[in-house]
């Protein structure tokens, strides 16, 4: 019988396990919401036990779904919220910490007195020193959480990358490993040699000893139990890394953009690129010795800035509404959108969101999607001078349902932007490693393109959009 592959998704407000079989079919699905923490200003927490619980109950789910055929089940992934971490303890598998969000920024004014590192930790990594990453979530949990200082110094500790955490307490074997796109984001990780860089570990000042092992994209974790059946776990990665593998082999003339939580932008590059001075580099796929590379552009605030947005005006119809807003011919104010901090290519952990302009809640709605538009517009902006020139642009993710949404961006890219069928890329990207990367990697079904469209108001809201936030900038 041909083989199926479950992909478990855990995503920053559920967790889910999809089966797919050998065409990239998706057959069956679980899901299980999880809740999200905010103790205080810029704090953004998930509680461990929770997000375990959920993977099980999405797995337990898909299990009952196959029945007997379960046991066709050849491999399974989990692919993870890049930059979230965790401290747990490596005898009990007991979480010793929240899992704090990539959102999170409870420790920037720590991260701040790095800054002049910068050039050597952008060398390094491929990232900037920001409080979005691991390294000062983990320094907080140190000086912060008796427990976390407790098991280090009786040997007990393990922390890093939340997707260790969960092989640790899904897999019967417990192994204590991480994948590159999971530990690249913790600013410990060191680009080209692949492994824990222990210049980086004495800059932040933090042990190597609780840090999981470096292993492939593609290796054998452990063990899955799927009712009566094992499943062998044989990748393990980012979500946004995964996400580019979606649609097949990712082509270095598109832009991949997916508009999630945040949104991030992606350029394929066939070999170990020179840096850009104001994007990331990152690894999507290590196999053996062969590492697949990305430039890329992050917007901390997307759907992040919208469910704010809907808690601020006390908007109970904010979806349902959305396409009729962003459709409507009143032109809505700008909105420099700092939720989460700024991400590319400025780099402020800090930044105020304001409105300049007035607007009806409708307008506000459409100017912080407008907000999305520009921000991934100037992330790509950036990355128009690799090679080859870009042909269109491939839109994955919640969020690029709406028609508003990709139109703009067509339209203020003057590039046609592609919106396949299934918008949901993550765990689509992991069936595809999970079956060795087939050549024939067909769409279930055709999707949607939109060619760029002469927009002059939108051209002009975006060139005084660009202004307000250099403006802006210069006065915080």
């Amino acid at each position: 019988m041909p083989p199926l592959y479950v992909a478990i998704d855990q995503g920053g407000h559920a967790s889910r396990a999809i089966v797919f079989d050998h065409q990239g079919h998706a057959l069956v699905q679980g899901f299980a919401p999880i809740s999200v923490r905010h103790p205080h200003e810029g704090w953004v927490e998930h509680d461990p036990e929770e997000m375990v619980a959920s993977i099980k109950s999405a797995l337990n789910n898909v299990a009952q779904q196959l029945g007997e055929r379960v046991s066709r089940l050849s491999a399974a992934a989990l692919v993870t919220q890049r930059s979230s971490i965790v401290c747990w303890d490596r005898q009990t598998g007991q979480a010793l910490s929240p899992i704090i969000s990539w959102q999170d920024r409870r420790a920037a004014d720590w991260m701040a007195q790095f800054d002049p590192h910068n050039a050597l930790i952008h060398a390094k990594t491929g990232l900037f020193a920001t409080a979005h990453y691991g390294v000062s979530k983990m320094h907080w949990c140190l000086e912060h959480l008796p427990a976390v200082k407790q098991a280090l110094e009786q040997g007990r500790l393990a922390w890093g990358p939340m997707a260790s955490f969960l092989l640790f307490r899904l897999l019967e074997n417990k192994p204590l490993l991480v994948d590159p796109a999971n530990a690249s984001r913790t600013l410990l990780w060191n680009l080209k040699s692949l492994d824990w860089d222990f210049e980086l570990l004495t800059l932040f000042g933090l042990p190597a000893e609780p840090l999981p092992r470096c292993v492939p994209t593609r290796h054998h974790y452990g063990d899955l139990k799927m009712g009566a059946h094992r499943v062998p776990l044989n990748i393990v990665n980012g979500d946004q890394s995964a996400a580019l593998f979606a649609f097949g082999q990712p082509q270095a003339d598109c832009y991949y953009v997916n508009v999630g939580t945040g949104a991030f932008v992606q350029r394929a590059v066939d070999k170990y690129p020179g840096f850009s001075s104001r994007l990331l580099t990152s690894v999507v796929l290590q196999e053996s010795d062969r590492a697949v590379y990305v430039v890329e552009g992050t917007v901390n605030g997307c759907g992040s800035a919208l469910d704010r947005m809907r808690d601020e005006l006390k908007l109970t119809n904010m979806e349902q509404e959305a396409p009729t807003w962003l459709a409507s011919k009143k032109e809505p104010p700008l909105f420099l959108n700092g939720v989460s901090g700024l991400g590319a290519p400025y780099w402020r952990a800090h930044f105020d969101s304001r409105f300049v302009g007035e607007g009806e809640p409708g307008q506000k709605v459409a100017a912080v999607i407008e907000s999305v538009v520009f921000l991934i517009s100037i992330n790509m902006q950036e990355m128009w001078a690799l090679s080859p020139t870009p042909k269109r642009i491939i839109v994955s993710g919640g969020l690029a349902q709406l028609d508003g949404l990709c139109q703009r961006l067509a339209d203020i890219n003057r590039m046609s932007v592609y919106r396949p069928h299934e918008l949901e890329a993550t765990a689509r990207g992991a069936a595809y490693l999970m079956a060795g990367r087939p050549e024939f990697w067909p769409e279930t079904q055709a999707g949607e393109l939109f060619r760029p469209k002469d927009d002059q108001p939108l051209q002009d809201r975006f060139i005084r959009w660009q202004d307000a936030m250099v403006d802006a900038l210069a006065q915080e």
